[in-house]
């Protein structure tokens, strides 16, 4: 008899899952050390990133599962929805649901319990695992959701695993020196080396002519009207909603893909999912440009101020998560040259810019439409 791991990693590869991401449970800690090895399988620091990055692989035409412990699925529930769900991207979920089963964390109560009713409430369609003779549902479902376009959570009981024979094995851990030099974070009323010199308008139109056949991920709000208004093209995917997943969406499609791929994301977007850098440093994708223009305010909603102009600067972040290339730059020569370059390997451009939006008119797409023309694009179809 085989054990329910090798039973379900079956039912995995005969739907033709070939993303998967997860964060850690002790409950199903085997399945994912099996699904590491068996399939490609991005780690995560967050839930929400898990979601905006398998959006990427969709787009990209891959077959993504996420794979997260009941108590993370209150992080992921605005991108299910807002991005997942909007644009009608396949998304497998596979729950492992604490707080039913011989639980002795009192405080997984709370969410394991009452999950079903929050996934009703989302619309979120789901099923119930409670053994290995429910996983012929699984197989069912999961070839729906992908022809379908549809998200499915699968409630995962501790209990399935209980008899399993399969033992974990515990990974070695290396200590790795620093990579870089101590960054020494700069306090309130610092004064950064680059003035700001332009608008994000303005940037944009400096580096729209770099931008032209390559898949570019853009910002919610006021930086994708501005981006559609000065160089729109059917590789171009218009964050509508999700804020803080721009990032994240142009990892995973980088992560699917050979075609270059550069993210246009904003200081408010990348204070709010900071952990996307270091997921992206541990790929290095080759293909990868994160765009960071910081004019330390959220822009879209009024302007009001982010750290940025206060505490933190943004290339020293991505370069403390492990990202080699992170450059600081304000000037308009200086931003045209640095994005002229050919990406032969994950960039981060910080341009720092005055805040300011320019007045211009929703864009003319529908969201449906705008994916369909990217993943058409990148797929070839």
């Amino acid at each position: 008899m085989r054990d329910p791991e090798e039973e379900l990693l079956e039912i995995l590869d005969k739907a033709g899952v070939d993303f998967t991401s997860s964060l850690p449970c002790e409950k199903f800690k085997c399945l994912l050390q099996m699904i590491g090895r068996a399939f490609f399988h991005v780690p995560l620091t967050r839930e929400e990133e898990g979601v905006g990055i398998c959006a990427g692989a969709s787009l990209a035409g891959k077959r993504p599962a996420i794979f997260v412990q009941s108590s993370g699925v209150g992080n992921m529930i605005n991108a299910l929805l807002s991005l997942t769900g909007f644009y009608q991207l396949p998304l497998a979920l596979f729950i492992s649901q604490r707080g039913i089963f011989k639980e002795k964390i009192e405080a997984q109560f709370p969410m394991g319990r009452r999950l079903p009713g929050i996934l009703r409430g989302a619309g979120i369609s789901h099923s119930l695992i409670t053994s290995a003779k429910d996983f012929p549902l699984i197989e069912r479902k999961l070839d729906g959701l992908y022809l379908k376009n549809k998200i499915h959570a699968f409630l995962l009981s501790p209990e399935i695993w209980e008899k399993s024979e399969i033992r974990s094995q515990e990974p070695e851990v290396e200590i790795l020196e620093p990579g870089c030099e101590t960054i020494s974070v700069p306090r309130r009323g610092v004064k950064f080396s680059h003035k700001p010199a332009l608008t994000r308008f303005e940037i944009l139109q400096t580096v729209a002519p770099s931008l032209d056949s390559k898949i570019v991920v853009c910002n919610l709000g006021f930086p994708s009207k501005e981006l559609f208004h000065i160089r729109h093209q059917p590789s171009n995917f218009y964050m509508l909603g999700s804020m803080g997943m721009a990032t994240p969406v142009g990892l995973g499609i980088s992560l699917s893909t050979k075609k270059d791929v550069v993210v246009i994301d904003g200081d408010g977007s990348l204070l709010m999912n900071p952990g996307t850098l270091a997921t992206a440093a541990h790929f290095g994708p080759r293909n990868l440009t994160i765009l960071a223009i910081d004019n330390s305010a959220y822009g879209s909603t009024g302007n009001q101020p982010t750290f940025t102009g206060s505490c933190v600067d943004l290339a020293k972040v991505a370069s403390g998560f492990g990202i080699k290339d992170a450059v600081t730059l304000s000037t308009r020569k200086e931003v045209a040259e640095v994005m002229k370059k050919p990406c032969r390997g994950l960039r981060f451009i910080h341009v720092r810019a005055v805040p300011g939006n320019m007045d211009l008119p929703p864009i003319s797409l529908g969201h449906l439409e705008i994916k369909q023309q990217v993943k058409e694009y990148i797929i070839g179809k």
